[in-house]
């Protein structure tokens, strides 16, 4: 197979693409078309400045280029999700650890049964779509659990009056968090290569693989982001909901 080049002057036609939604917005007069090309253009400039580094990382040392690279992708990741958190107190080293401890677990699991090598070429590019997953999945977690906590306050303050712990008054709505957060990973499990095809696997056919080893690296990353993406919401929200009591159990408010 040939190998695909894009040059830069394809990029720049390509562009023009971005025009289409800038013109209806500004048609239909929905506010969008700055937030449209500002998108685009953050977009494209961190994916060419992450082009540089990656390039950069991988002539390193193995044992320099990856933990470098993954430290900044995880605190990174761990900056964005914490966010949604706002107002929890601990909040970002707790989401930092949890990140640490999926990747950790994952990459483990990679090495250990031989997957991939420890090269940056394969850990970084494989690490980023878990540390990218998981960072969505506790994002949304920790804003689902806010809004639980504010909504459900009463029936909280009424199960705690009665004599629950927070654990039992919290159960429902966490139980619920928790599985609203794993049924679109399980929805896209079971439509994955009939609906679409998934990204990692294009990218493989599209750079000579056979489509059946295309097809077992993408099994792989697609269990791995499922296992990781399942353990952080529910890592997230079995933790954090904590920080909603104080030591004598009374619920406590946070903006």
């Amino acid at each position: 197979m040939n190998e695909i080049e894009i040059t830069n002057t394809t990029l720049f036609f390509l562009l023009v693409f971005i025009i289409i939604p800038v013109c209806l917005s500004y048609y239909y007069s929905l506010g969008l078309s700055r937030s449209i090309l500002w998108s685009a253009f953050r977009g494209i400039s961190q994916l060419l400045l992450i082009g540089y580094i990656l390039t950069f990382l991988f002539g390193l040392e193995p044992l320099q280029g990856i933990p470098l690279m993954l430290a900044i992708m995880i605190m990174t990741a761990a900056l964005h999700a914490a966010k949604k958190g706002k107002g929890i107190p601990y909040i970002l080293p707790v989401v930092f650890i949890i990140m640490v401890v999926i990747e950790g677990m994952v990459l483990a699991l990679w090495l250990s049964f031989q997957i991939i090598d420890f090269e940056p070429d394969q850990v970084i590019p494989m690490s980023g779509m878990v540390i990218g997953n998981s960072m969505v999945a506790i994002g949304l977690a920790l804003d689902k659990l806010k809004s639980e906590m504010k909504t459900e306050k009463e029936k909280i303050l009424a199960s705690l009056a009665l004599g629950a712990s927070p654990a039992q008054a919290t159960q429902p709505f966490v139980k619920r968090i928790i599985r609203s957060a794993m049924i679109p990973n399980i929805d896209g499990l079971k439509t994955i290569g009939i609906v679409q095809l998934p990204g990692m696997m294009t990218g493989l056919i599209l750079g000579g693989v056979s489509p059946l080893v295309a097809v077992r690296f993408q099994i792989v990353i697609s269990l791995s982001i499922f296992v990781a993406v399942s353990l952080s919401a529910m890592l997230a929200v079995l933790i954090v909901y904590r920080f909603f009591f104080n030591s004598r159990m009374q619920l406590i408010e946070r903006e």
